[in-house]
């Protein structure tokens, strides 16, 4: 079976736990929610990875770089909408506290995957 590049990163492997920790998390988000927020958190971090594959099938440099951005900007919309989770008391604040670390973790490997992509 062929591997393509993308799941050899890290930044891609990062982004599918987080995603299967947001889907965990949400499922007890209240039913109101299943369009709102539980729905925007969802795509937002499903976008990260995302864009991490669509990214690296970008011939050019320029391109690929702007798929990272668009999955570091999209890491910053789960960290809103999980901060706003926990002030409607949907998360408690440890469960905050971890997903700050989680995100911490991948921005900073986000943004060296950056900074390492040819110019």
């Amino acid at each position: 079976m062929y591997i393509y590049n993308f799941e050899k990163l890290e930044i891609w492997h990062l982004s599918r736990q987080l995603v299967k920790r947001v889907y965990q998390t949400t499922q007890i988000f209240p039913e109101n929610e299943k369009f709102g927020l539980t729905n925007q958190l969802r795509r937002a971090c499903v976008s990260i990875s995302s864009n991490i594959a669509e990214g690296s099938g970008r011939f050019s440099h320029k391109e690929r770089a702007r798929f990272i951005e668009i999955a570091f900007t999209s890491l910053l919309e789960v960290l809103n909408q999980l901060i706003l989770s926990n002030d409607l008391g949907y998360i408690d604040d440890n469960a905050l506290e971890q997903y700050r670390g989680e995100i911490n973790e991948l921005s900073n490997k986000l943004n060296a995957f950056h900074k390492g992509l040819p110019k």
